[in-house]
C-alpha cells in the first residue's frame, strides 16, 4: 500500500516534522531503550540491581545524557587529531578515541553512584565496570537495531 493511500487517513498532524521534533524522539526512543534494557538486566540478571522502575527510568536519563556527552567529547578530541596530517596523528586519533570511550565508563558509574547511591547497583569485576560496559554495549546495539528497523520501515518497496 502507497504511502499516499494512507495519508488521507492520518491525521493532518502527522506530517512535516521539524528537526527539534526528530531530535525528541531520537533521544526519548533511545532513552525508552534503555529503560528497557535496563530492567531486563536487572530482572534476569544477578550483576545487576535497580531499586524501583523509577529509579530505572532516572538512570536511564542519565546514561542517555552521558553518553551522547561521552560521544560528543569523543568526535571533539577525534576532530582535533584528524585535521593535522601525519601518522602519529592517526594513532593519536584512535587512542584517544579508545582512552575517552573506555574511560567514560569509570565517570558513568561513579555518576550512577552519586546519583542513585545504593538504589542502582552493578556487581561483578572490577567494582561492577564489566558490567556496566556490557550494559551500555547492549543498549547502543539495542538501539542501532530500532534505527536500522526504522530506516527499514522507510524503504520504499521495489
Amino acid at each position: 500500500m502507497k504511502t499516499e493511500a494512507l495519508m488521507p487517513l492520518m491525521p493532518e498532524s502527522a506530517g512535516g516534522f521539524n528537526n527539534r521534533q526528530r531530535l525528541f524522539m531520537r533521544y526519548f526512543t533511545a532513552t525508552l531503550i534503555d529503560l528497557v534494557v535496563l530492567n531486563l538486566f536487572d530482572e534476569y540478571s544477578d550483576k545487576v540491581d535497580i531499586h524501583s522502575f523509577t529509579i530505572s527510568l532516572l538512570a536511564a536519563i542519565l546514561l542517555q545524557v552521558l553518553l551522547k556527552l561521552t560521544l560528543a567529547l569523543e568526535h571533539k578530541v577525534a576532530g582535533y587529531f584528524k585535521a593535522r596530517p601525519g601518522g602519529w596523528m592517526t594513532f593519536w586519533r584512535w587512542f584517544f578515541a579508545w582512552l575517552v570511550l573506555f574511560g567514560s565508563k569509570f565517570v558513568i558509574l561513579e555518576a550512577i553512584a552519586t546519583a542513585f547511591g545504593d538504589k542502582v547497583h552493578f556487581a561483578g569485576v572490577y567494582h561492577g565496570i564489566v558490567t556496566l560496559i556490557v550494559v551500555i554495549i547492549v543498549m547502543l546495539v539495542a538501539e542501532e537495531l530500532v534505527v536500522r528497523l526504522y530506516r527499514k520501515l522507510g524503504d520504499t518497496p521495489r
